[in-house]
């Protein structure tokens, strides 16, 4: 059967699958995407402001909205938008979460660090995204993306499938560049491509 991304993240919460508290094994095999490399690029301080493209629970989240100023943070699932407001509820001065799809949310403000890991994957028009991405950036801002290598185009759960359009480094660049941002560099893990580009 195949399901909607929010439906499917939603039945994940349903599931009792939270990686904000999956083990220390599954939490380093996680770093193979968005580890070190992914953090030391944003570049975060006290006097920045972040969004977050797919926070999911908050497995990232709650590494980085400590860092900053400020923390949004934009899912498309109600319920796991619901399970990261619990995750993060120790720091709801500085967060704010949204439950709308990124390529047709109205945004009210400007962000000095835009980042997504493991989201990509789930957005069809990813021209539109990344422009969206320039337009919501501060001069000077930057931009993290964390792009799964697998080339598949269904996640297999079994019970389920989720249809996704799987990145290529490449094509990506060349949407950035064609959105007025600078690739700044072109990382690799084992299972990711790590772009950083500059406003």
């Amino acid at each position: 059967m195949i399901v909607k991304i929010a439906e499917h993240y939603d039945l994940l919460i349903e599931e009792n699958n939270d990686p904000v508290h999956d083990s220390p094994a599954l939490k380093a095999y996680m770093e193979q995407w968005d580890g070190p490399v992914f953090l030391n690029a944003l570049k975060l301080s006290g006097d920045k402001s972040v969004l977050e493209i797919g926070m999911g629970t908050g497995r990232l989240a709650i590494k980085t909205a400590p860092l900053c100023k400020s923390y949004t943070g934009i899912d498309i699932s109600p319920k796991t938008i619901e399970k990261a407001r619990l995750n993060l509820s120790a720091l709801t001065d500085r967060i704010s979460l949204i439950c709308d799809d990124f390529v047709s949310h109205s945004f009210l403000q400007k962000y000095d660090v835009i980042y997504s890991s493991l989201t990509f994957m789930h957005i069809k028009e990813k021209q539109k995204a990344i422009d969206t991405v320039s337009k919501l950036l501060n001069h000077g801002g930057i931009f993290v993306l964390s792009l799964d290598k697998n080339r598949n185009r269904f996640i297999d759960f079994g019970n389920r499938k989720v249809k996704v359009y799987p990145d290529s480094p490449k094509k990506t660049i060349r949407y950035i560049t064609r959105a007025g941002l600078t690739v700044q560099n072109l990382s690799e893990t084992k299972f990711a491509y790590i772009i950083t580009a500059v406003k």
